[in-house]
């Protein structure tokens, strides 16, 4: 249960601060709009780190916050197939929480922006150039990257990582994917951080919002699950474990 209140609380905070950004950046009459994509992408990856300590401090030790960095944990064997399903359901949930925290935070920002698309990507991430398979290949690389560089991490070979210091690595990781690789698609890398807020847009009361554009949804979801899978291949086949 711990566990779970850990994963549930981390997730939230990293929409919370991710989202966040997303809004501030975007939003008409906010004071960070225009602030650009590494802004973007640093707050993303300060979200990351924020939501790994929450986790950790509220019982959840790996303090994943993705579903696909929980597949890749269950496949060597850190989670049940229970444990990983009901991780995973928890994690969504609290993208929901955090992205209508954002709402609320930026309340009466959404009337004022017209743009339609840009609201929709505060909360969930959508292509530069709409081409599913060529998407799918994107976000599967950058989650292949985000779980396989986490491996390599925190394996054996490196040795033991101070106390304290793995949310600050993990952090950066994510701010270099986004930096390298988030141009094509946003670098969602993660079913919670995109499902849950794109619940949140569907199901919030925003101005204005239009489609909560379903027929993308599922790439960013399939693709950072298959990516998990994909490290975990090339692991073994590398004997990193």
């Amino acid at each position: 249960m711990d566990n779970l209140l850990g994963e549930f609380f981390g997730t939230m905070v990293l929409m919370v601060f991710g989202c966040g950004v997303c809004a501030c950046n975007t939003l008409t009459k906010s004071k960070g709009q225009g602030g650009g994509w590494i802004c973007i992408t640093a707050g993303w990856g300060f979200a990351v780190t924020l939501g790994v300590f929450t986790a950790t401090t509220l019982g959840a030790p790996q303090g994943d916050l993705n579903p696909a960095v929980t597949l890749g944990k269950t496949l060597i064997g850190l989670y049940t197939v229970p444990q990983f399903l009901a991780t995973s359901i928890v994690q969504v949930i609290g993208g929901i929480c955090g992205a209508a925290l954002v709402w609320l935070a930026y309340l009466p920002h959404w009337a004022e922006t017209e743009d339609k698309a840009a609201k929709l990507g505060i909360f969930c991430t959508a292509p530069a150039i709409r081409k599913y398979p060529l998407n799918f290949l994107c976000e599967m690389i950058a989650s292949f990257f985000l779980m396989f560089i986490i491996w390599m991490i925190f394996s054996k070979q490196v040795g033991v990582i101070p106390a304290g210091m793995g949310p600050y690595i993990v952090g950066i990781l994510v701010w270099a994917i986004g930096m390298s690789l988030g141009g094509p698609t946003g670098y969602a890398i993660n079913p919670a951080r995109d499902l849950g807020p794109r619940l949140a847009h569907f199901i919030l009361p925003i101005a204005e919002k239009g489609s909560s554009d379903w027929a993308y949804a599922w790439v960013p979801v399939v693709a950072p699950l298959v990516g998990a899978v994909v490290a975990y291949g090339v692991a073994v086949l590398l004997t990193v474990f």
